[in-house]
């Protein structure tokens, strides 16, 4: 599935030599990701048709003549529908020749070098843990880090990411968005510019049958019961009376495993007129349009790309006889035809 890759403003600036260049401002999931000239990006494409050949997106042609208005607008929705296509192949995004330019460009934007630093995580309870990490480290890479620390095994790290999380006054907070795999969590806190701004742990799946599989590690159990007990507390999740009542006794007799296993849901509502997220939903054949306006329009549709991916993960696993794409697991996956799961269709974009 593609990623939320926008280019909404660019820049004309001035060369060393008095040369004139257009440097293009790349936000993901709605934040500032990097600002990249076009001879970069064109010279990224030339290194990934090396490696992956044909199979790439097409790239916008070079212009030999002065750019009008018009074609400086079409280069860069032609560069913003690039980008997007190209994150589409999860081969692609575990390549080097990918990830290293993107590291690059992160660092050169916010003027940021390579060295030892310090990286509070934040928990689902409140604590922080401090990592040494370097400024160039990817999310994978911290997430690897972490995990180590807490003694969170490595084949469970798919159930948990990295966030962007703002603390505000009286012990509240906001999820901003989840950091994907080639972010540089140490300079994404410098770039959001967003204050009293974290990097979270969480759980990054949206199934809770997928509890079930994390039951014999001590350390997943505790950070999924850590964060059932914060939902509660947020009032993110929407226990019944009597969930509640249940929850409360399995604290009280210090049952993480159980407490972390109650179905409970309810997600934070928090309203912004300056975005909106659109889906349409299919079942039966009857399809309707959703409109929600959050400034988490982002995270949501993350949210909703994940519960997808999550469904035909399982379908695949039932049905072995049609073959359909799974992108965040990297795998090709089969369903018999005769299966019709809901569709979904959904955008992101800025309201006008």
């Amino acid at each position: 599935m593609k990623m939320h890759f926008c280019i909404p403003v660019s820049q004309q600036r001035l060369d060393r030599l008095g040369g004139r260049y257009v440097l293009y401002s790349v936000y993901l999931d709605g934040y500032l990701f990097c600002r990249v000239r076009y001879s970069q990006l064109h010279r990224w494409n030339e290194q990934l048709r090396r490696v992956f050949g044909n199979c790439l997106p097409p790239f916008p042609p070079k212009y030999y003549l002065a750019m009008t208005a018009s074609m400086a607008n079409e280069r860069r929705d032609q560069l913003e529908q690039y980008l997007q296509n190209v994150t589409v192949d999860p081969n692609m995004l575990r390549s080097d020749v990918f990830v290293d330019f993107l590291k690059l460009v992160q660092l050169d934007t916010f003027s940021i070098t390579t060295k030892t630093a310090s990286l509070d995580i934040f928990l689902p309870d409140g604590r922080n843990i401090q990592v040494e990490i370097l400024t160039s480290d990817t999310a994978e890479r911290v997430l690897e880090v972490v995990s180590h620390k807490i003694g969170l095994c490595q084949e469970l790290l798919g159930y948990f990411g990295l966030f962007l999380i703002q603390c505000c006054k009286e012990g509240k907070f906001s999820v901003m968005k989840k950091l994907v795999d080639f972010e540089l969590p140490y300079v994404s806190l410098q770039s959001a510019k967003v204050e009293d701004c974290k990097v979270g742990l969480r759980k990054w799946y949206m199934d809770p049958s997928l509890d079930s599989v994390l039951m014999d590690s001590a350390a997943a159990v505790a950070l999924i019961y850590m964060q059932a007990v914060q939902d509660m507390e947020k009032e993110w999740a929407k226990p019944t009376q009597v969930q509640r009542q249940k929850l409360e006794a399995l604290q009280k007799e210090d049952n993480q495993t159980k407490g972390s296993l109650l179905d409970m849901d309810g997600p934070q509502r928090t309203l912004n007129q300056n975005l909106e997220l659109r889906f349409q939903y299919s079942e039966d054949s009857r399809w309707q349009w959703f409109v929600i306006y959050t400034k988490q329009a982002f995270l949501l549709s993350s949210c909703l790309k994940k519960m997808i991916s999550e469904k035909m993960v399982k379908l695949a696993a039932e049905n072995p006889e049609m073959q359909i794409e799974v992108p965040e697991q990297g795998k090709s996956k089969k369903i018999p035809h005769s299966t019709k799961p809901e569709r979904l269709l959904f955008s992101t974009k800025k309201q006008d």
